[in-house]
């Protein structure tokens, strides 16, 4: 049976462009990029987990890479290469902040949630080198990305877990933002909140 996708990524998932590339990184057996997939969406999953990749190898819309995206690989995707969406859950490696947002299309969509500072408390992760610290994800993307929605704090489903979690969008390079809303005089984009 496949897991329910993570409800930060069904909130956010609407600012993606219809039908536009979503970048999965450490896919897993791809729960997101089957979800993606599913609602027209060209997928590429990346896990270091060949077995758990070639689950998704007949699917249509979803490309597969099995890299090692730590132990000081080097990035796997050429720079020109650009996702309207960088998916990113209950996973972090630091040195890879800035190829998610490097990776991302003027417009594209960063929805990124993983585990944070607090949760050794009641379980694993514990070690710090795979929490988040307070603000961090705000940090990593400040400058660089617009943030859209931003939560720190503890969650009890699909089990309890301290969690950061941001959706934050490249500004689009069209003088003409398609977000903006035709009765509204022009300003920054206008994003829809999820609900």
């Amino acid at each position: 049976m496949e897991s329910a996708i993570s409800p930060w990524v069904a909130r956010w998932a609407h600012l993606v462009a219809p039908g536009g590339a979503v970048l999965d990184v450490a896919a897993g057996s791809g729960r997101h990029a089957r979800w993606f997939a599913a609602r027209g969406f060209s997928v590429l999953a990346v896990d270091r987990d060949a077995d758990a990749l070639a689950s998704m190898a007949a699917l249509e819309g979803i490309e597969t890479l099995a890299a090692d995206l730590e132990n000081g690989a080097p990035w796997p995707l050429s720079d020109d290469r650009k996702f309207d969406a960088v998916v990113v859950t209950n996973y972090l490696h630091r040195p890879l902040f800035g190829h998610f947002i490097d990776a991302l299309a003027p417009g594209g969509v960063l929805i990124y949630e993983t585990f944070a500072a607090g949760n050794g408390s009641i379980g694993k992760p514990s070690n710090p080198a795979f929490l988040l610290e307070p603000g961090e994800l705000l940090e990593a993307v400040r400058g660089r990305l617009r943030v859209i929605g931003y939560e720190d704090g503890f969650v009890d489903d699909p089990r309890p877990a301290y969690v950061q979690r941001i959706c934050a969008v490249r500004a689009s390079q069209s003088a003409e933002n398609p977000l903006t809303i035709s009765n509204i005089p022009p300003g920054p984009p206008r994003y829809a909140l999820g609900g």
